[in-house]
């Protein structure tokens, strides 16, 4: 059986693991990514990550196939070009290169939220499926998008980005410059300002602590400013899921993310919303369905990337 290293880089954890082909993990561990560091720092840690799971497979007389490493940006060919806002220098760095020089094996970098994506795709909620979008809904929105059994990311793989399309042509300003995304109006961090929003509008005090969890409970207790957030919420998501379901007829719509474990209703009311939103005709073989593999989705998904290039591609080496 074949093995690969799979790396999900975070802006506080690098979560790494030594995965077999059948999508089974071997050995999985947690490191700092210490991103104020420098980039410097974080790269090395990355590297002591794969060389602790190389030593620890030569040990168990196991082979290593490649290292697949997802992290937040825009990825070209192992180069991150940028959009990493929670690491540093995180631009125009030949990432694959750099580790692939240092750890004498094939590495394979993509973007994080595309690396979740592929491994529902291969071992998750859309096991079997050739055609699949993926949103995860956390600080951010993430998205990816299988197609023929591939993932898609345009032209020189600079597209994909499902968080950015605009839902709102008159609505809040987004990290990445433009108004109106859906990552501005359905990410948890809209959720919460929108919520806080309200209740300074309605006269009510701010909580000490509000996150996602605590409008959900309050949104199942009933509360009418819980209520009428979230469903704001919801019908954003909707927007943006029948957008997709639009464009790519995909058969199965994957949500992840924290808030996806709040309970069956979630999902059930983004499906409600969006298929009544989508035309029939796209929509008639698609499902709505939540993600099953939660944080371990980016290392699975790395290692995924490696199987599926590893006997096809040289990586670049800058």
């Amino acid at each position: 059986m074949n093995y690969a290293i799979g790396i999900d880089l975070g802006g506080t954890n690098i979560k790494y693991a030594l995965v077999a082909e059948d999508g089974s993990i071997h050995n999985e561990s947690l490191k700092p990514t210490q991103a104020n560091e420098g980039r410097d720092v974080v790269i090395n840690n990355i590297a002591v990550c794969c060389e602790e799971l190389i030593e620890y497979a030569a040990a168990q007389d196991l082979e290593v196939s490649g290292i697949g490493l997802g992290t937040p940006g825009i990825i070209d060919n192992g180069l991150v070009l940028g959009g990493a806002e929670n690491l540093p220098e995180w631009e125009s760095l030949p990432l694959g290169g750099l580790l692939s020089r240092r750890l004498n094996k094939p590495v394979f970098v993509e973007n994080d939220a595309n690396m979740m994506g592929l491994a529902e795709v291969r071992f998750g909620a859309a096991d079997n499926v050739d055609d699949a979008v993926f949103l995860t809904i956390g600080t951010g929105v993430g998205g990816a998008m299988v197609l023929n059994g591939e993932l898609y990311g345009g032209h020189r793989n600079r597209g994909a980005e499902l968080g950015h399309v605009m839902v709102d042509p008159n609505g809040e300003t987004c990290e990445c410059g433009s108004v109106g995304c859906l990552e501005a109006h359905a990410s948890v961090t809209a959720l919460i300002r929108d919520y806080k929003q309200a209740l300074v509008d309605d006269c009510k005090a701010i909580p000490e602590v509000v996150d996602g969890k605590y409008i959900v409970q309050n949104y199942k207790k009933g509360e009418a400013i819980a209520h009428k957030i979230l469903c704001r919420h919801f019908d954003y998501l909707a927007m943006g899921v029948a957008g997709f379901v639009n464009v790519f007829s995909p058969q199965k719509v994957i949500i992840g993310g924290g808030l996806s474990e709040a309970g069956d209703f979630y999902i059930e009311e983004i499906k409600k919303r969006a298929l009544k939103l989508a035309m029939k005709e796209t929509s008639v073989f698609t499902q709505v369905v939540k993600a099953t593999l939660g944080n371990k989705a980016g290392f699975i998904g790395a290692a995924a990337l490696v199987f599926d290039k590893v006997d096809k591609m040289e990586p670049v080496v800058f």
